[in-house]
């Protein structure tokens, strides 16, 4: 999963289309926390309205949302949809900054069960819904990486990715023509590495570029370390 951001941080890869989720029943209302990943707000928005589509019943879908600004830095949005101020979006955006992640949308959908909860009471709920949702999702670091474009002849093609995967790099893009045309990506923190393997492999006749930067969400094993 690609990101727009120039940060290290973490974030989740949970899909829009296949959010994580947490169900909670309190006093006969039903709260669904989802979390999804999102690169900017008007992504955020989409998700929090097809939640709204797929709910049409509940009677209110609250959200927080942090995303990376237009011009650099942190945007964050959320909504209590109805429900009485600071007791529904707030809860949620309170469980999304005390977890440490960007790039993620929360919906909290409830549907009324006919008894009044009170301020705490939603604050609580909402919160636990949202937190549930987090924890149920699936985590990664964002890491800086960096495009190459390169040209190799059919015979050095298997030793170029010998060398690619040595260096958990991959293939982004590639032309076959007379030669091969290749944009690779690798970890900005193994560029010189990689330039270094290049050189040796081909002994100097090969050219590596470096042509942008990119980030990348690697998602994190349970044990907490990179996949």
């Amino acid at each position: 999963m690609s990101l727009d951001s120039g940060t290290l941080k973490q974030t989740i890869v949970d899909t829009p289309d296949a959010p994580s989720s947490f169900e909670l029943i309190e006093k006969k209302s039903e709260f669904i926390g989802q979390a999804a990943h999102c690169n900017n707000e008007a992504e955020a928005m989409v998700f929090v309205e097809s939640v709204r589509q797929n709910h049409p019943k509940a009677r209110h879908v609250a959200f927080a949302a942090i995303f990376e600004a237009p011009h650099g830095g942190v945007g964050e949005r959320m909504s209590d949809d109805g429900e009485p101020s600071g007791t529904a979006g707030k809860p949620i955006l309170d469980a999304l900054t005390k977890s440490g992640m960007s790039g993620v949308v929360v919906t909290v959908t409830r549907y009324f069960g006919g008894v009044l909860l009170g301020s705490a009471g939603l604050i609580r709920a909402y919160s636990t819904a949202a937190s549930g949702a987090l924890k149920a999702a699936r985590r990664a670091r964002v890491i800086p990486h960096t495009r190459c474009e390169l040209t190799v002849s059919y015979p050095q093609l298997g030793t170029l990715d010998h060398v690619l995967e040595s260096l958990s790099g991959r293939v982004e893009q590639r032309d076959y023509s007379d030669v091969v045309h290749s944009v690779v990506v690798i970890r900005t923190s193994e560029l010189e590495r990689f330039f270094d393997r290049v050189r040796e492999a081909f002994q100097g006749s090969v050219t590596v570029e470096a042509v942008g930067d990119i980030d990348i969400a690697v998602e994190v094993s349970p044990a907490g370390t990179l996949e």
